[in-house]
Order: structure tokens, then sequence, then C-alpha cells
């Protein structure tokens, strides 16, 4: 920018409605030209009130700092969505590991972490190849049975994600639809087509999908399958879990939440949005055929490109400052995975899908103390269902415009119409 020249206003990228549409990046890449720590405001947006407002960090560099330094940037003191949790629901939430900082974070993180093993996961290898294999096999069989199109979401990766989680989880197949449905009820809780018919106090007013209230058939169900699992003990992550000493149950159920919500639907978002890109890329995809040892390149290229999580909240816990912006103690800072994955900074070509990309420093899983716990599960299930991909579907192609979650969270896909045959 020249001397004199004044910088572009602030887009927003608050809105959920906006994701809707797209992911900004034209917003996006304005803020980390310009605005690297923009301030947003945050007015009352489908019945949600308005809240104070909150600090947007765009740039790659920055959004690591921000979650490497838990102690200046706490998860405990406001939790970590955008919105601000009623008053009344902030000590359940902070009973989250995700919304914890240390030391507690890391003892609560020790001791999933005996249930989340590599070895446990990688154990899933062939079922979950299998699964994959199947459903693309449905997925043909509707699309040649119709018009030679099939809602790839609906047909195949829902239920891929699910029913993988619920394996490791150890949950009985008779409820294994339950995880689905309590996800689209805490993630979709900003999209009516998601949510369902909403939860409301005596007043009439929206119940936060997190609320002690909203998730008490959640918590009930995770203590009556650790129970199960306690006189009928199996290799599954909800047996380690039920029989820990050092877990309480309050604990238990929180884990159970955290595991049924963000292991799904880190899945059920990264596997559409992955397809969407490859679908949309032709000679990506068939250079991709052409080289499957890749398909652990393209995983992490395609993370990137379409990460599963949008955003994340820290509050901070002192006067900081940031990309040359003061940072007063209780202020919302929020980091935009999404655009910090097409930092030019880092990246080069950023807005190119290059399935070799090497090195690729996404921030999809996050960073820091809280990265995702269960990215190695992710990883291995994508990487899968992109190999079934490639040997079942020769030249998928666009059928009509996806359907986008309403969420400025979660970067998902309701809908992926494609033409398969």
């Amino acid at each position: 920018m020249s001397v004199g020249e004044t910088a572009p206003p602030v887009p927003d990228v608050f809105d959920p409605r906006r994701y809707a549409e797209e992911v900004p990046h034209g917003a996006y890449r304005d803020l980390r030209d310009h605005h690297p720590v923009a301030w947003q405001d945050e007015p009352e947006v489908l019945g949600w009130p308005a809240g104070p407002g909150f600090w947007a960090v765009t740039r790659h560099a920055d959004v690591v700092r921000v979650l490497r330094d838990a102690a200046t940037y706490s998860s405990y003191l406001g939790a970590t969505q955008i919105r601000d949790p009623d008053p009344d629901d902030l000590p359940f939430i902070r009973r989250m590991m995700l919304n914890q900082d240390r030391p507690e974070h890391a003892r609560l993180r020790r001791l999933v972490s005996r249930a989340f093993t590599p070895r446990r996961i990688d154990r899933f290898t062939a079922l979950a190849r299998a699964r994959a294999r199947a459903l693309f096999a449905g997925a043909l069989e509707q699309a040649r049975a119709g018009d030679g199109t099939c809602d790839v979401v609906a047909a195949v990766t829902d239920d891929y994600a699910a029913l993988n989680l619920a394996d490791l989880l150890g949950v009985p197949e008779s409820d294994r639809r339950l995880l689905l449905h309590w996800t689209r009820r805490v993630i979709g809780y900003q999209d009516p087509d998601e949510a369902g018919e909403p939860l409301l106090d005596a007043e009439g007013r929206p119940v936060n999908p997190r609320s002690p209230g909203a998730l008490r058939d959640m918590f009930a169900y995770a203590q009556r399958l650790a129970a199960y699992k306690r006189d009928h003990p199996a290799d599954d992550i909800m047996t380690t879990l039920g029989t820990d000493p050092e877990l309480t149950g309050p604990e238990l159920e929180m884990f159970f939440f955290l595991l049924t919500v963000a292991g799904n639907d880190t899945v059920r978002s990264a596997a559409p949005g992955g397809l969407l890109a490859l679908a949309g890329h032709p000679s990506a995809y068939d250079g991709l055929r052409a080289r499957p040892r890749h398909i652990p390149l393209a995983v992490e290229e395609l993370l990137r490109w379409h990460p599963p999580v949008l955003s994340f909240r820290r509050t901070a816990a002192r006067d900081t400052a940031l990309a040359g912006r003061r940072i007063r103690a209780g202020e919302k800072v929020v980091v935009f995975h999404a655009s910090a994955n097409r930092d030019e900074r880092v990246f080069a070509e950023p807005d190119r899908l290059d399935l070799s990309r090497t090195p690729n420093p996404h921030v999809s899983f996050g960073d820091g103390p809280h990265v995702c716990l269960g990215a190695h599960f992710a990883r291995l299930q994508l990487g899968l269902l992109y190999e079934e991909a490639l040997r079942a579907l020769p030249a998928p192609r666009l059928a009509g415009p996806p359907g986008r979650l309403v969420s400025n969270f979660i970067n998902g896909i309701k809908s992926l119409p494609l033409e398969l045959v």
C-alpha cells in the first residue's frame, strides 16, 4: 500500500449465513493483506443474541502463535466457540477437555490417550476399507438405477464417518444412528436444515445445543454404554474409558460427547470436501489415479483445501499484542484455519490444488497443546476413502452445486451430487 493510500474496509467473516454460499477466501485474503488481526462485530443472527465482538486472526504465523501460546490465549476462560456461552452453562462447558488449559487439560488428554492409541486405530484399516468399498458400490448402484447421479454425502460419507467411529467407540449396531443424530444437532445448530426443531427455554429463546439440558440424553447413553462395557469388556475406547479409575463420571460423559461430535464431524466434513475438490479438478483426479502412491500427500492437500473446522476461539488471559494490535485481557481472539491454509506467505500458489504439495504445514487439525487427538484416525479414514473412490469411480463430475452448512465453525457439506456413471 503506497503512502497516503488507505486500507480497504474490514470484511465481515462472522455471519454464518455467508458460509452457506462459499468459504469467503476473498475476504480472508483482504484480511491477511490489510487487517491480519481485525475487529469483527458480532450482531444478532438467526435468533442468537448479539455479542461483544472479537479479533479475527487470519495469517498462518499468527494463527499458530495463538494456538501454541495457551498461557496468553486461553481455552478455559470463555470456551472455544465464537458465541459466548450462557454464564450458567460455562462451568459445565469447561469440564470438556477442549475447553481447558494446563494442567487439567494435560491430565485429561493423558487419560484419553490411553484409549486413542495408534495400534487400536490401525486395527480398523481393513474394516474401514471394506466399508468404503461397499458404500461406493451402493452409490454406483443407486446412480445406475436413476439418472447417473448420486448424493455421496447421503450415500457414502455420512455413514462412513459415523460407522467407523461407532466401531472405534464400541457402540452397538442398533444404536449407531444416534451418533449422526447427535452430531447434526450439535454441529448444525445454526442451520435450520440440520438442527431440526430448535430447543427453546421456558421463555421461548434458543437453547445452546452444548448446554446441560440439551445433552442430557447423550450423557445418559454414555453412562449406560460404559456400564455395559464394564460387564462386557472389548477392545474399544468406551471399554478403556469406562474402566479407567482416574476418570470421573462427568469426565466420561464429556469425553463421549467430544469423541462422538468432534470425532465424527472431522471426517464427516473433510470427506465430502475432499471429494468435491477432486470432482472439480478432473486432471488432478486423473493424476492421482495414475499415481496412487501420492495419496498420503493428497490427504494433506485436501485437508488444507477444505479444512473441516473453519475457526476456533480463544480468550486473552492478559493484555497482549498481536500483529501490532493491542488486545486486552478478556477479549475474544478467533483463529481462522481456512484462512491460514491459504496464506501466500507460507504456501506457494495457495489457490491451486496440488496433490503432491510438500511441505504442507496446514493447520486443519490445529496446533499446540490442543492439536487434534484423532488426527491419525481421520487421516487413516480419508486415505482409505480416497483410495476406494479412485478404484470405483473412473471420472466423477459435479452434477450440481454442493449444499453447504450454515456455520462459521464447521466447514460442512450437507449434500454433494456427483455424476458417477
